[in-house]
C-alpha cells in the first residue's frame, strides 16, 4: 500500500441562508411514524473502497437531497414494495448501505459490512399537503420536512447512513425524499441508482446495468485529509448572509428552441461548433441573472458548471462508474461585457471552458489539488456566480416504481447558495427543461418580472 501523498487539516463549517418562511407551519404538517433500516438482501461481507480525488472535495458539502412525488394510494403497500426493491438493488449498490471510514493512514474510504445498519427509511404522514401544492413553482419551504438530513454534512457519514429515504403519505399521493451522501456519488450515479431501484420495484429480477464500483481505476492517488466537524456546526442559519428565495422556471420546447436559435443567430467568430442547448440556456440564465442583480459594469461575474468527466478522462470510464466523476469548470467576465455584447460572446465563454476541460486539463487539475488539497465550499464557486448542477439529460421522469411517473422532481434545501441553479428534464417531455434557481430575494423578484428571461411562448 503506497503512503498518502499529502495531507490537509481543516475544520468543516458551511452555513446556508435559504428562507425558512413558513417552515414552522409546515413542520406541524409532517408527522414521523417510524424509522427503520434496510440492508442488502444477501450477505456481501466486508468491502472497502478508497475515496479518490474526484470524491474528496465534496466532504464538506451537505447531503444531496432529491424529492419525487407521485399520485397514488395504498401507502403501506407502496412502502413495503419500496423496501423489498431496496433490498434487491442494494445487493449491487451496497456502498450506499455502508458508512464513511478511514484506513490506517487516515485516507477516507467507503466501507460496507453485513453488520452495518444499512439505508435509513423514514415513514411519515402529511395529510394536509397535496400534490398540487408541491408542484407549485416557488421554493422549498413547503417541502423541506419531506426530505431528511437537512443541514447534515457529508462528513457525518462517518457516523450515520450514506442514504436516507423518507416516504411520506400525502393527501392525494406519496412523496419520496432522498438524501444521498455527496462524497460517494454524483448526479449520474444518483439517477442510475434511482432508475435501477424503480426497475426492480416494477418487476425486473435484477439491475439492468450494474454499477462500476472500482473508483481507483480512474485515480489511485492516496490523499490524507485531517477533517473534523467544527465544535459548534452552523447549519441553516438564515442570518449568515443575504435572504435567498427559490423558484422553478419551466421552459417549454418552444422557449428552449427560441433561446437556442437566438444564441446561434450569429455563428461563433472562430468558426467553432454551433452552441448546444445547454450552452445556449447557460448563457440565457447567466445573462438575465446578472441583469437582475444590477451589477456595475466593472463587476466580475463567474459562471460555474459541474461537468461529467466519465468520457473526458483517459482512459474513459463507463457511464455506470459509481462515485463522483465531476469537475467544477469556471469562466469569468465583467458584467458590462456580458450585457453589452451579443449572446454569442457569453455562450462562447461557456463553450470554450467546456471544450478546454479535456483529459490533460483534468490530469493537471487533479495533480494540483493533490499537491494542496482544498475542500470545496460554496464561496469557492466565484464572485456574483451562477453555478449549474444536475442535468436535463437525467431521465428523472422515468423513475417509475410501478405506480406511474412522478408528478414532479425537485432538489431539497441543502447545498443552496446565491446563484445555485439545478436543471431538470421538463415534465412536459421532449426538449423542455425545468430551471430551479436560488437567488437573493430582490434579484429573484426582478428575474420573475423579466419577460425576456421567462419567455412565455
Amino acid at each position: 500500500m503506497q503512503p498518502p501523498t499529502t495531507s490537509s487539516s481543516v475544520y468543516v463549517s458551511i452555513s446556508s441562508s435559504i428562507s425558512d418562511s413558513g417552515k414552522k407551519d409546515e413542520m406541524s404538517k409532517v408527522k414521523i411514524i417510524s424509522t427503520s433500516h434496510v440492508k442488502p438482501g444477501k450477505m456481501i461481507g466486508r468491502k472497502e473502497c478508497q475515496l479518490v480525488t474526484f470524491d474528496l472535495p465534496y466532504l464538506a458539502f451537505h447531503y444531496n437531497q432529491k424529492l419525487l412525488f407521485y399520485k397514488c394510494g395504498e401507502f403501506e403497500e407502496k412502502v413495503e414494495k419500496l423496501k423489498d426493491g431496496l433490498r434487491v438493488v442494494l445487493e449491487e449498490f451496497y456502498q450506499l448501505a455502508g458508512k464513511l471510514g478511514k484506513d490506517e493512514d487516515g485516507v477516507f474510504r467507503v466501507e460496507y459490512d453485513d453488520d452495518m445498519d444499512g439505508v435509513e427509511v423514514v415513514e411519515a404522514t402529511a395529510m394536509e399537503i397535496g400534490i398540487e401544492e408541491l408542484a407549485a413553482e416557488d421554493g422549498t419551504a413547503s417541502f423541506k420536512d419531506l426530505i431528511p438530513y437537512n443541514g447534515v454534512l457529508n462528513l457525518e457519514g462517518l457516523n450515520r447512513p450514506l442514504l436516507c429515504v423518507q416516504v411520506t403519505k400525502l393527501k392525494d399521493g406519496v412523496a419520496m425524499g432522498c438524501a444521498f451522501n455527496h462524497a460517494i456519488l454524483d448526479g449520474t450515479s444518483t439517477w442510475h441508482f434511482m432508475s435501477s431501484w424503480a426497475q426492480i420495484c416494477s418487476g425486473s429480477n435484477s439491475v439492468s446495468v450494474s454499477p462500476f464500483l472500482e473508483r481507483t481505476k480512474v485515480r489511485n492517488t492516496r490523499v490524507k485529509l485531517d477533517l473534523s466537524l467544527p465544535p459548534n456546526p452552523v447549519n441553516g442559519d438564515a442570518n449568515q448572509g443575504p435572504q435567498l428565495r427559490e423558484k422553478l422556471f419551466r421552459f417549454s420546447e418552444a422557449a428552449i428552441d427560441k433561446i437556442k436559435s437566438k444564441v446561434n443567430s450569429t455563428p461563433p467568430s472562430d468558426s467553432s461548433k454551433p452552441f448546444s442547448t445547454f450552452q445556449s440556456l447557460a448563457y440565457h440564465v447567466w445573462h438575465h441573472v446578472t441583469l437582475a442583480r444590477e451589477l456595475k459594469p466593472q463587476d466580475y461575474t463567474v459562471f460555474t458548471l459541474f461537468a461529467d468527466c466519465r468520457k473526458r478522462v483517459d482512459p474513459p470510464m463507463p457511464e455506470s462508474y459509481f462515485g463522483n466523476l465531476i469537475h467544477a469548470i469556471f469562466t469569468v467576465t465583467a458584467a458590462g461585457l456580458l450585457s453589452a455584447n451579443p449572446p454569442q460572446f457569453g455562450a462562447s465563454l461557456v463553450q470554450k471552458a467546456i471544450e478546454a476541460h479535456n483529459a490533460k486539463a483534468i490530469e493537471e487539475r487533479n495533480k494540483e489539488w493533490e499537491a494542496a488539497p482544498k475542500i470545496f465550499e460554496y464561496k469557492d464557486a466565484g464572485v456574483n456566480c451562477v453555478a449549474v448542477g444536475s442535468s436535463p439529460r437525467f431521465k428523472v421522469y422515468d423513475v417509475d416504481f410501478g405506480w406511474g411517473k412522478p408528478e414532479g422532481v425537485r432538489s431539497g434545501s441543502n447545498n443552496r447558495f446565491d446563484g445555485m441553479v439545478y436543471l431538470y428534464q421538463g415534465k412536459s417531455g421532449g426538449r423542455s427543461i425545468d430551471v430551479e434557481i436560488a437567488l437573493e430575494a430582490g434579484a429573484l423578484e426582478k428575474l420573475e418580472k423579466d419577460k425576456e428571461f421567462v419567455l412565455e411562448v
